[in-house]
């Protein structure tokens, strides 16, 4: 009887040398202490230049003038107004939690449905050329007050051009 458990005799030390090999294995040759040190020293460098990129961009923001007008019944962006695009882009890109929101506005001319439809296209097309600059469009979002938000009140020209415009707002 005694020789057919004999195989079975050495299983309990196989079994303890097979976990110290495998636990050895498995052992770390770096403390997790300076691990954590480095990848939190990395992690404050990249944070700060950041920092310094999103400060530079929100003053290269700074200089220019946020809204981009249109002429009566268009919504083509002219080169005089293309300025705040990239300086908007820009911020956008060194901030990566910042979103923008374009608020397309129309003047006074022309009945409600319409003047909606085209402060919409007027604050897609901001929002199209942020994309060629490579915002993407998840973070840009494009909405239309028509006619109901205007800055300038009166039915003259002037009030009107001033009416005609989109305005890229951070949030």
């Amino acid at each position: 009887m005694y020789h057919l458990f004999k195989p079975f005799a050495r299983l309990p030390l196989l079994a303890a040398t097979a976990s110290v090999v495998v636990l050895a294995g498995c052992a770390s040759q770096v403390p997790l202490d300076d691990k954590k040190a480095t990848v939190s020293s990395a992690s404050a460098a990249a944070n700060a230049a950041t920092a310094s990129q999103i400060a530079a961009a929100k003053a290269a923001l700074g200089k220019v003038k946020p809204s981009i007008y249109f002429d009566y019944d268009k919504f083509e962006i002219k080169t005089e107004y293309q300025p705040p695009i990239p300086a908007f882009a820009n911020y956008l890109k060194a901030d990566v939690k910042a979103r923008l929101v374009i608020e397309g506005n129309a003047d006074e001319r022309g009945t409600t449905e319409y003047n909606l439809a085209l402060g919409q296209k007027r604050a897609e097309a901001v929002s199209k050329a942020l994309g060629v600059l490579g915002v993407p469009a998840n973070r840009v979002e494009a909405v239309s007050n028509g006619e109901e938000k205007p800055r300038a009140k009166g039915s003259t020209e002037a009030a009107w051009a001033e009416n005609r415009r989109a305005d890229p707002l951070l949030k």
